[in-house]
């Protein structure tokens, strides 16, 4: 499960340096600080997650919990201020840029602290939704209370975000309001349908609200944003590779929907359901 919830990351990095290598290279030279941040976090996540289970003193067990904590804060941030400095032009088209202030600055604030707010959101909505399949009512009643918490905390922020990018990223603003405000409609009505259902205590499609807002509202970015991948001066035509390189890319990206989503989903429902538990003594057999 652990290494599933990684194959995103590793596919859109090759598609990203194999099908657009201007618009990886102006990135990752520009955006290194916050994205060898993120990498770390990821791995202090992992080894969080699997040393804090193996751990048997309570002092072991706090740190190892603490790492987990912080990291699962550190990572989500990081690609949003990523992303926030993107969208808002701060990455030049020949790369080098200013290291620190193309993601410390007030769009990729938003941006990071956006994306830890959503993070919390589903992942107290997801959780909620299996304490009430393993009728676990005093789990279920706290996560429901975090997922209300969180959800009104991602509103207000992405309230807030209005005038933040109205100052901040004035293209991206006026994109989201106008070429791309139906998909933004469209993922406030998810989002405040999903926060409904925890307010008033269902389960019923609740998961998929939640994941349909966030997914909606990415689109939603990648719509007011084209045809550009870098601010208003790179665009999708200038960074793509040679036209045989895509051609291979989109080969790829579809026998990889072939073969790897059908098992993704696979993997999924079996764990949603619970038939993959095993004990330690299960796998050293």
């Amino acid at each position: 499960m652990w290494e599933a919830n990684h194959t995103w990351l590793i596919y859109c990095l090759v598609i990203l340096w194999s099908g657009f290598p201007r618009a990886f290279a102006a990135i990752t030279t520009t955006l290194y600080l916050p994205l060898g941040l993120a990498a770390l976090g990821i791995v202090l996540r992992g080894a969080g997650f699997a040393f804090r289970k193996a751990a048997f003193r309570t002092p072991e067990q706090r740190v190892y919990g603490l790492a987990f904590a912080l990291s699962s804060v550190l990572t989500p941030f990081c690609f949003g201020a990523v992303a926030g400095g993107i969208a808002s032009g701060r990455v030049p088209t020949r790369g080098a840029g200013d290291p620190v202030t193309a993601w410390l600055n007030p769009t990729s604030a938003l941006g990071g602290v956006l994306a830890v707010a959503v993070c919390a959101y589903l992942a107290a909505a997801y959780l909620r939704v299996e304490a009430h399949r393993r009728s676990a009512p005093d789990l279920e009643h706290h996560f429901r209370t975090m997922a209300l918490l969180a959800g009104l905390g991602t509103g207000a922020i992405s309230i807030a975000g209005i005038f933040v990018l109205r100052y901040d990223a004035p293209h991206l603003w006026h994109q989201l309001s106008h070429r791309a405000v139906p998909l933004v409609v469209v993922a406030a009505l998810c989002g405040a349908a999903s926060v409904a259902l925890v307010a008033t205590g269902r389960i019923t499609g609740l998961r998929l609200l939640a994941g349909a807002a966030v997914t909606v509202i990415v689109l939603g970015w990648g719509v007011a944003q084209y045809p550009y991948l870098l601010g208003t001066h790179l665009t999708v035509d200038e960074a793509a590779a040679p036209v045989p390189t895509l051609k291979v890319l989109v080969g790829v990206a579809v026998t990889a929907g072939v073969l790897i989503l059908p098992s993704l989903v696979l993997l999924f429902r079996l764990a949603g359901r619970g038939r993959l538990g095993m004990s330690y003594d299960d796998v050293s057999h």
